[in-house]
């Protein structure tokens, strides 16, 4: 079966500092992706890879078999297909929620404003807070900035989630409302790619989970075997410093 995405000797370094070293990754149509691995093993990075946020220095990615890495490709058409959520919200503080969900949309992309807000609202009530459309981001919790900013990568109805440690920034009472609805999507069939250390959470949605070491994929699986019962020495002594 020819995957949904597909990243082939994927590279990228920072001046000296090489980040990833020849990635390669297949990512099935509803499949979930759960990243591991220590801070500065290029988790991040390969997120941002993916969706164009940062040029490749080599190697191919590619969407149902458009590769992205093509720098004739069109970037904004390109983003609009791969939603993104980061760990810090990012949402505009002046705007309301309504309007920072569907400024993307109006400005980048040119949805015709009632369509965007339409859209918008049905994101808003996926991730129930429909009735805090007219809110700013100020006047929300933690948890419900995070869910705004998951309704503002869906919007596009991406064809793949990409999720930077989104519960990261959130105080640990506000993580369970952010996974649940992480696992509603998986429910629902969303293609994710998402890193996070929340283990509990990765054996429950993964179908694979992969542990990045040194800017390569040194490890990857079924959660079972990753996560408890790893092959590799390195595996072992991230999620036993992960525990402790």
């Amino acid at each position: 079966m020819t995957p949904l995405l597909s990243l082939r000797g994927v590279r990228k370094s920072f001046g000296d500092n090489v980040v990833l070293r020849s990635i390669d990754l297949d990512v099935a149509a509803g499949e979930c992706i759960v990243l591991i691995g220590a801070s500065g093993s290029g988790k991040s990075t390969l997120l941002r890879c993916i969706n164009l946020l940062e040029q490749v220095d080599d190697g191919i990615i590619t969407l149902r078999g458009q590769e992205l890495t093509d720098p004739r490709i069109d970037a904004d058409a390109a983003r609009a297909r791969i939603g993104i959520v980061f760990q810090a919200y990012n949402l505009f503080p002046h705007l309301s929620v309504l309007d920072n969900i569907t400024l993307a949309p109006r400005r980048v992309h040119g949805v015709p404003a009632a369509t965007a807000k339409t859209r918008a609202l049905e994101m808003l009530d996926r991730v129930g807070l429909a009735a805090k459309a007219k809110a700013r981001p100020d006047d929300l919790s933690g948890g419900q900035q995070q869910r705004v900013a998951i309704a503002r990568a869906l919007v596009n109805d991406p064809e793949v989630m990409l999720l930077d440690e989104v519960t990261s920034a959130l105080d640990p009472e506000l993580v369970a409302e952010v996974l649940e609805l992480l696992r509603e999507l998986t429910r629902d069939g969303m293609t994710m790619v998402l890193n996070t250390h929340e283990m509990s959470f990765a054996r429950q949605v993964a179908d694979t989970v992969c542990f990045l070491h040194d800017g390569g994929i040194h490890e990857q699986g079924p959660p079972a075997q990753v996560l408890d019962n790893p092959q590799q020495e390195r595996t072992r002594r991230f999620l036993t410093r992960l525990h402790a």
